[in-house]
């Protein structure tokens, strides 16, 4: 698309305005995204699984040192633990790549950024921000599937944190 130049005030009003190539925007849809945020759930659980297995271990070692074993019952402070852990683990992946660069694994491998108003970069506060909403609107599941009517495949989380995501 060819779009007017600003032209500055001294330039001559009866003058063809000069045009600037922009190169087209192309929307990350629907199926891009749902496979970019799988390869990104597979990243959080391979993350996951370490931190497991070390939290069992340390747990394992630390109650050995008491004597004890891990049974079911002495298993529920590791569980509730590893839960909010887990929780604590996906918020700062997609935080922390989302605000730093735009992009998670999945969607650098996918070739998508999450960008802002003129596809600048979001930072962490808007990548908080489309965390929160996204979480709260997730189990509605409309929020999501938004992004196969709406003409720049946004998400509902898209709309409120005034983010897109577009493909390189």
């Amino acid at each position: 698309a060819e779009f007017p130049a600003a032209r500055a005030a001294e330039t001559d009003p009866l003058a063809e305005p000069a045009t600037v190539a922009v190169k087209a925007v192309r929307w990350g849809g629907f199926f891009r995204r749902l496979f970019a945020f799988l390869l990104d759930l597979l990243a959080i659980l391979l993350l996951a699984a370490v931190m497991f297995l070390l939290s069992y271990v340390a747990y394992k070692v630390g109650l050995s040192a008491y004597g004890r074993a891990i049974t079911w019952r002495n298993a529920v402070p590791l569980m509730f633990i590893l839960s909010w852990a887990l929780v604590f683990l996906a918020s700062l992946y997609f935080v922390v790549f989302h605000g730093g660069g735009g992009r998670t694994i999945g969607k650098w491998v996918l070739g998508l950024r999450v960008v802002g108003p003129q596809q600048s970069k979001i930072g962490y506060g808007c990548a908080f921000l489309r965390w929160v909403v996204m979480v709260i609107l997730a189990p509605l599941g409309l929020g999501l599937l938004w992004v196969l009517w709406s003409h720049e495949k946004r998400a509902w989380h898209d709309y409120l944190a005034q983010t897109w995501v577009i493909r390189e």
